[in-house]
């Protein structure tokens, strides 16, 4: 005889946690997100149901199959996933599990859900992103987003909608937030890198002591090349294979 668990009766529908990608429809008339893992191929509104990514007929989820919307219980457990390399520029979302699910030790798997909360991750420079710019990558008929800020030139040149029209675009009462500001290299940056110029835009509100901290940063930069040219030419000089005196 299999022993079944009781069956849950919620008041409310259970909260999870995951990480995707925002996207914006190629007319610029639809708003939603594309998955890290496999759904990553299906992208999905902010109020949606689950699809089979294998092209099965079953409804999702399906106890033989891994298809059906994916979430964890816990905030900080999502989180812990934009540490990784190749997810340093997803952004986190808060969800409502709806319809049936599958309750897991960690996280559910589901049929529908209600994204509630959008936080994008700091631009790549560091400061809080305020609009969301073409990332250079997408799926058929949609544009992958990332978070900028707007000052610092990143995201200039495409596509790029404010946080809170994006909202407006994808609906269902979702609401984009900022995550706070990080340091002068923020998780998405390259140590050491120096920052691009500004762009007008930011040109227009930065005053004497941010120009003179951009001067004295780019100084520094160039004594650390000069001094690396210079080692490096004394060993092209002397040569492996020849002798000092």
């Amino acid at each position: 005889m299999r022993l079944r668990l009781p069956e849950e009766r919620l008041t409310e529908p259970p909260t999870g946690y995951k990480i995707a990608h925002p996207v914006l429809s190629q007319d610029g008339t639809r708003a939603g997100f594309t998955g890290v893992s496999l759904g990553g191929s299906l992208p999905y509104g902010a109020l949606d149901e689950a699809r089979c990514a294998y092209g099965r007929r079953h409804r999702a989820p399906h106890r033989r199959c891994d298809c059906g919307f994916h979430c964890v219980h816990e905030r900080s457990a999502a989180e812990g996933l934009l540490c990784t390399a190749e997810h340093r520029r997803a952004a986190l979302l808060e969800v409502a599990v709806l319809g049936a699910y599958i309750r897991f030790e960690k996280g559910f798997r589901y049929a529908r859900q209600r994204v509630r909360v959008l936080t994008v991750q700091p631009c790549g420079c560091g400061a809080a992103a305020t609009r969301l710019a073409d990332a250079g990558w997408g799926r058929p008929g949609w544009r992958a987003l990332e978070a900028v800020c707007g000052r610092c030139g990143r995201g200039s040149g495409g596509t790029a909608v404010s946080l809170s029209r994006f909202a407006a675009v994808a609906g269902e009462g979702l609401r984009v937030l900022p995550a706070p500001a990080t340091a002068s290299e923020g998780a998405g940056s390259v140590p050491g890198a120096v920052p691009g110029p500004l762009g007008p835009a930011a040109a227009a509100g930065v005053g004497l002591p941010e120009l003179a901290a951009e001067a004295a940063l780019l100084q520094a930069r160039l004594d650390w090349f000069q001094v690396e040219l210079g080692r490096i030419g004394g060993q092209g000089q002397d040569g492996p294979g020849q002798e000092r005196g």
